[in-house]
């Protein structure tokens, strides 16, 4: 069991107007309606400070605080690696299966909770998905975390990851613009997917090798969208094996009740190149990925990526 969690939000002008029910059963859809309702009968729902009642209407700028009582998590590996540390960063590997950040009921059992043990100021710069393993980088001081998140925001960041995908594909290297944007799932109301219209994208892909049913691929991501490499390479009809999620084509699998957080495929950050936060030196730091991403045929896997 963990100790528990307040939750605490602020109303936007989008929400202004419904009411407190209709805003928590919408917005956090672990719970039923029902179940909202008796917390908030309970007094376990604050509005600026004070208990609320079910049908109280919201207005802009108004602050909600529930309180989640302890509970027990999922499982998840409660391990990491430290790949690099300085005054200013660290880097460190996750593991497939842990998430980096709290949310779909983990609080503990997260990367950011594990890392905070020895290092407590530090803070992320990016986030990798559960099923994904890889590096993560943090910064140590306020200083750091505001160069990191620009150099972010410029596309100063080199992202390399290694998967393996369903399929051979054709070309040894090819590029995938396919646009992602918001889709209709039936559980969570909308998630990340292949969609006409939706954010600009970009992943260069070059193929390591190629097997009877599944291939290695190293993709670089120049730009940083949710879930961005499964569906880049769901699009180029060569879904990440394993994914329960995304479908050749890039939207969602037929029965389309997976969640994003599910695990079952194989893809690792293998490397982070950006200009150091204090030195502006080149930076780079690499994590080996697991067996079954390694290359098994002789070939110079260091060659400079496409």
């Amino acid at each position: 069991m963990n100790g528990g969690f307040t939750y605490v939000s602020r109303i936007g002008g989008r929400v202004a107007g419904l009411s407190l029910l209709d805003h928590l059963a919408a917005r956090y859809r672990h719970s039923t309606r029902d179940e909202w309702r008796e917390r908030i009968d309970a007094g376990l729902v604050l509005v600026e400070g004070r208990p609320a009642r079910a049908g109280d209407l919201l207005r802009r700028g108004a602050t909600i605080a529930w309180a989640r009582p302890p509970w027990e998590e999922p499982e998840a590996p409660l391990t990491y690696a430290l790949l690099y540390e300085d005054a200013a960063l660290l880097a460190v590997a996750k593991p497939a299966g842990l998430p980096t950040l709290p949310g779909g009921g983990y609080l503990d059992h997260t990367l950011l909770a594990l890392v905070r043990r020895r290092h407590a100021a530090a803070t992320p710069v990016h986030r990798l998905g559960r099923g994904t393993s890889g590096i993560v980088l943090f910064a140590r001081t306020a200083r750091a975390s505001r160069a990191l998140a620009r150099a972010w925001r410029e596309r100063r960041v080199t992202k390399v990851y290694r998967a393996l995908v369903e399929g051979r594909p054709e070309r040894n290297s090819f590029t995938v613009e396919t646009g992602i944007g918001r889709v209709p799932h039936p559980v969570l109301g909308t998630v990340f997917a292949a969609c006409p219209g939706g954010l600009p994208s970009r992943s260069v892909v070059r193929v390591l090798e190629r097997g009877q049913a599944t291939s290695l691929v190293e993709a670089r991501i120049e730009t940083g969208r949710p879930h961005q490499i499964r569906i880049h390479m769901a699009a180029s009809g060569h879904p990440l094996a394993g994914d329960p999620l995304y479908a050749a084509g890039g939207g969602l699998r037929e029965d389309g009740r997976a969640l994003p957080g599910e695990t079952g495929y194989l893809l690792h950050a293998l490397r982070v190149a950006l200009d150091h936060p204090e030195t502006g030196a080149p930076f780079e730091v690499v994590c080996r990925p697991p067996c079954a991403l390694e290359i098994s045929v002789e070939r110079d896997a260091t060659a400079p990526f496409i």
